[in-house]
C-alpha cells in the first residue's frame, strides 16, 4: 500500500551492507512512490533477515511508516514465522530460553513432523517463533538443542554440514496492526519447495537402504 510492502527476499543475499548486491539495493525503482507527504525516496527495510535465511521482508515506503514500525519491533508488537529444516527427532513442541551474548533471548517452536535419515538419524520440519530478535538467534538455539538447522555453515560441525542447497531457514509470515489504518496485517508464505524435497529423499532413502538390509538378511 501506500505506506509499506512486503517482499519474499531469497536466501544469499544481506538485507543490506556495503557491497552493491543487497535487498536494500534491488528495490530500487521497483515500486511506485507513495503519494503520501513524507515519502521515502525508495523502501527502506525494517528489520533484518540473516543473508542466508529467505522469506518475508517488511519495507518502509514513508518516513512515518518505518518509524512506527520500528517502534512496534522494539516492542515486540510483530509476529514472525520461521520454518526450518532441523536434524535429529525433535520434541513435539517446545520453548529455548538460553540467554546469546548474556542477553535474554527467548525461541518457540513446534515440529510439524519427522522422517528416519539414514546420516542423520531423523530429519524434523519444524515452525519456529522467535520471541526476541537477536542476531542469529533461530540458528543459535537450534544448534544449541542439538537440532542444527540443515546448511547451516556457521552453527553444524563443519564436517557434518548439508552444503550446496543454502540454509533450510525461511521467514514465512508476519502478522501485526497496521500502524495507520490499524487493520490485522497477516503475511504467510509457503516454505520453499526444497524443504519437502529434501525431507522426501531422506525418508525415501532410509527406506531404500533397509528394504535392500531386509532383503540381504
Amino acid at each position: 500500500d501506500e505506506h509499506f510492502a512486503v517482499v519474499d527476499k531469497p536466501g544469499g543475499i544481506p538485507v543490506s551492507g556495503n557491497q552493491f548486491k543487497t535487498m536494500q539495493n534491488a528495490l530500487i525503482g521497483k515500486f511506485d512512490t507513495s503519494s503520501e507527504p513524507d515519502a521515502l525516496e525508495w523502501p527502506k527495510p525494517v528489520h533484518r533477515l540473516d543473508a542466508a535465511t529467505c522469506g518475508v521482508l517488511l519495507v518502509a515506503k514513508t518516513a512515518k511508516s518505518l518509524m512506527l514500525l520500528g517502534q512496534m519491533l522494539e516492542r515486540k508488537e510483530i509476529d514472525k514465522k520461521y520454518c526450518a529444516v532441523v536434524k535429529g527427532d525433535i520434541p513435539e513442541e517446545g520453548v529455548i530460553n538460553t540467554l546469546i551474548e548474556e542477553k535474554r533471548s527467548e525461541t518457540e517452536y513446534k515440529r510439524v513432523y519427522s522422517v528416519p535419515s539414514l546420516r542423520n538419524g531423523f530429519l524434523s520440519l519444524v515452525d519456529l517463533y522467535p520471541k526476541t530478535g537477536r542476531t542469529h538467534q533461530l540458528r543459535i538455539h537450534m544448534s544449541g538443542a542439538g537440532h542444527p538447522i540443515m546448511g547451516d555453515v556457521l552453527y553444524d560441525r563443519e564436517e557434518e554440514v548439508f552444503k550446496g542447497k543454502g540454509l533450510f531457514l525461511c521467514a514465512v509470515g508476519l502478522r501485526f496492526i497496521h500502524p495507520i489504518t490499524n487493520e490485522e496485517i497477516v503475511v504467510q508464505i509457503d516454505e520453499p519447495a526444497k524443504f519437502e524435497t529434501l525431507m522426501k529423499r531422506e525418508e525415501q532413502r532410509f527406506e531404500k537402504f533397509n528394504t535392500k538390509e531386509e532383503d540381504n538378511g
